[in-house]
């Protein structure tokens, strides 16, 4: 018999990548309950409203404790509320604008948006659909430069139910990766087993700029060097953005990837 060939060295590390994600993913959950102390020490802000989109085939329940640890620094934060993403089905492309305009109305000042993952794209939109009632976007893992579902794994999911996917888009803009009229924050890995990294990296600029960390996909959520990158973005003057700094007390710096 013919030996069959080898997978390239590429194929071979997202295969393990994406084999080992559940396990790295509890390990982001060990490491947050070990750097708890720590991340008491992570900025605060002036205790805007922050909404909190949650990724594909996932629920407001994978954010919990994203949207738990913010609530502690002091911000009033929201989920998605509409259950498992699926994508978007005219259902969420309905209910993220009206949930935008009431959060931002009630607290009379405009809304940060945190999505992980397909919830980064859908705050993406949403910035350019209301760039008023959005004061900045953070996308955890987001692969939003991919020009369409690929052939990773959150690519095969989103294809399996595109059924169901409304054929509307929340934006008039058709690049999602096209420069946003707000300030954002793209949050990256290069060990992400679901997505390609490459897809969730922007273009920087005077108010857009990518940041690389050590976490899996499916823990971005809680992971405490993500943890951190979110609440120094949100403790930015809402008028006086600035791009990310490495943490250098308490041997923080650690956390984070020398790469850009």
């Amino acid at each position: 018999m013919a030996d069959l060939p080898a997978r390239p060295p590429r194929l071979r590390r997202t295969g393990l990548l994406g084999v080992t994600e559940p396990v790295r993913a509890l390990a982001s959950a060990g490491a947050f309950a070990a750097g708890l102390p720590l991340l008491q020490l992570a900025p605060r802000g002036d205790g805007h409203p922050v909404l909190v989109l949650p990724g594909l085939m996932a629920s407001d329940v994978s954010t919990r404790v994203l949207r738990g640890w913010l609530r502690r620094l002091g911000y009033p934060v929201v989920g998605w509320e509409l259950g498992r993403n699926r994508g978007p089905t005219a259902e969420v492309l309905d209910a993220l604008p009206r949930s935008l305009d009431r959060l931002a109305a009630e607290h009379g000042t405009a809304v940060s948006i945190v999505g992980q993952s397909l919830g980064g794209i859908f705050a993406r939109s949403l910035a350019r659909k209301a760039p008023r009632q959005v004061r900045q976007v953070i996308s955890l893992g987001s692969p939003f430069a991919a020009g369409g579902p690929d052939d990773s794994p959150a690519g095969r999911v989103y294809r399996r139910y595109s059924a169901s996917h409304s054929t509307r888009r929340l934006s008039a803009t058709r690049s999602p990766a096209a420069p946003l009229p707000v300030p954002s924050t793209a949050v990256y890995s290069r060990w992400d087993g679901v997505v390609d990294w490459r897809a969730c990296r922007q273009q920087p600029g005077p108010h857009s700029e990518n940041v690389a960390v050590h976490a899996s996909h499916l823990g971005m959520g809680h992971d405490p060097a993500v943890l951190w990158v979110i609440a120094d973005r949100l403790a930015q003057p809402r008028h006086d953005w600035q791009p990310f700094q490495r943490p250098t007390r308490f041997g923080l710096g650690a956390l984070f990837p020398t790469e850009d």
